[in-house]
């Protein structure tokens, strides 16, 4: 009995001294916000063009693509439309791929737009220009993509 205490005790204690780990959504910031509307609109804009909208999106220092804060998009399976910040990407497959805690980050944005149309995801991720991975929130949202099923999202880094 006493060490089903110590555990239950220390379990409390971690999910105490971590809160945020447990968190649906960013803190509410002016930021957060900004990605929603962000998203929201670049999603209406998919809907009506297509990856035709890519092109708006790739521009640096626009709308769509400042500072830290860029768009991608994912289809079905998972296979990268667009990342601006990392054009590398493009055209990989991230299904399976871990933040440097070992979350499937990629895969939960699928979860969530599957369940609940759009939501936030955090994880660990480098911002543009950076190895080393920063916490990070991202929100994505269903979309059709040229006719198929696929998300899109963006992000911003709280610190």
């Amino acid at each position: 009995m006493f060490e089903k205490v110590l555990v239950c005790t220390a379990l409390v204690t971690m999910a105490m001294a971590n809160p945020i780990s447990s968190q649906q959504s960013p803190p509410t910031s002016e930021q957060a916000k900004r990605i929603e509307a962000l998203v929201n609109k670049a999603a209406a804009l998919v809907e009506t063009q297509g990856k035709a909208a890519f092109s708006e999106f790739r521009k640096h220092d626009s709308e769509w693509w400042f500072g830290n804060t860029y768009l991608f998009v994912y289809d079905k399976n998972m296979n990268v439309l667009l990342n601006p910040a990392f054009p590398k990407r493009e055209g990989t497959n991230v299904h399976g791929d871990k933040d440097v805690n070992g979350k499937l980050f990629h895969d939960e944005f699928m979860k969530v737009v599957q369940s609940k149309g759009s939501g936030w995801v955090d994880y660990m991720f480098p911002k543009p220009g950076q190895t080393q991975p920063s916490r990070k929130w991202s929100y994505v949202k269903a979309v059709k993509i040229d006719g198929t099923q696929g998300l899109i999202g963006a992000g911003f880094y709280p610190e």
